[in-house]
């Protein structure tokens, strides 16, 4: 039984964004290299939030109760705040090489933003996703009985799509965060940021597990449609893709902007 969730759990976690990498990303090195340095740009945003909060319990002397409980508040936000200045670090520096790429081959089409965007959105979750659900993962493999002292035992099933909802919206941040900053529509910044603090606000509501995992759907679901027509999406080619008469659907849509 523990292998099945095992599994059954992994799938539900890493499986969508397992198709994503293998059909858009795996058949084209340089995005494959794009992804890597976004997982990368997160592992230096989390060893960043690690020094802090070292930090802080030092200075803070260890001590529990009251003052614990603001700390991972305080902890949370400092980490989200990280994270969006990499993901902006990243777009930065993604900027200036792709119009390094122009100058150097102006008859080669470089990457366009927007597909820069949803790759970099991609490494960001993935490794987001490996770093909060691992541990996790680990343990379901046994030994031991899930809600034997009263506890939920829909953890793990319940770890799992919340996992996978830092994923999505980790791409969906991306796209439209890159889109912002390429327009310089600030407020959108502001949008990511605050909607990746109240997903990550929602982990404090624990044992209420359903309650923290339909309230971070309901945010999925706006940040999809956001994205998908900030990527170039519409009704049209939505119904296209659904029809299977669009096999390329978004990526095919790309442009050097």
């Amino acid at each position: 039984m523990t292998a099945a969730v095992f599994f059954g759990c992994t799938f539900i976690a890493f499986g969508p964004a397992l198709a994503l990498y293998i059909f858009t990303i795996a058949t084209e090195p340089l995005r494959v290299i794009f992804l890597i340095v976004g997982a990368f740009f997160w592992l230096l945003s989390l060893l960043l939030s690690s020094l802090v909060w070292f930090m802080t319990r030092t200075i803070t002397d260890n001590k529990d109760g009251p003052v614990q409980k603001y700390l991972l508040m305080f902890g949370v936000l400092v980490s989200v705040l990280i994270q969006e200045m990499f993901r902006f670090a990243y777009y930065k520096i993604l900027k200036k090489a792709n119009e390094g790429l122009k100058s150097i081959n102006p008859d080669e089409t470089a990457p366009s933003m927007r597909l820069l965007a949803y790759v970099s959105g991609l490494g960001f979750g993935i490794m987001s996703g490996v770093f909060s659900f691992v541990n996790t993962l680990s343990d379901s493999l046994g030994p031991g009985t899930v809600g034997i002292r009263g506890d939920s035992p829909q953890f793990f099933l319940n770890s799992a799509f919340m996992t996978l909802v830092i994923i999505l919206l980790h791409i969906f941040w991306g796209i439209v965060f890159f889109d912002g900053c390429e327009k310089k529509k600030w407020y959108t910044l502001l949008v990511v940021l605050l909607t990746h603090v109240l997903v990550s606000a929602l982990t404090f509501v624990s044992p209420h597990y359903g309650i923290s995992l339909v309230a971070a759907y309901v945010v999925v679901v706006p940040m999809g449609i956001w994205a998908f027509f900030v990527a170039g999406g519409s009704c049209r080619s939505l119904r296209l893709c659904l029809l299977c008469q669009d096999k390329d659907f978004l990526l095919s849509r790309q442009h050097s902007r």
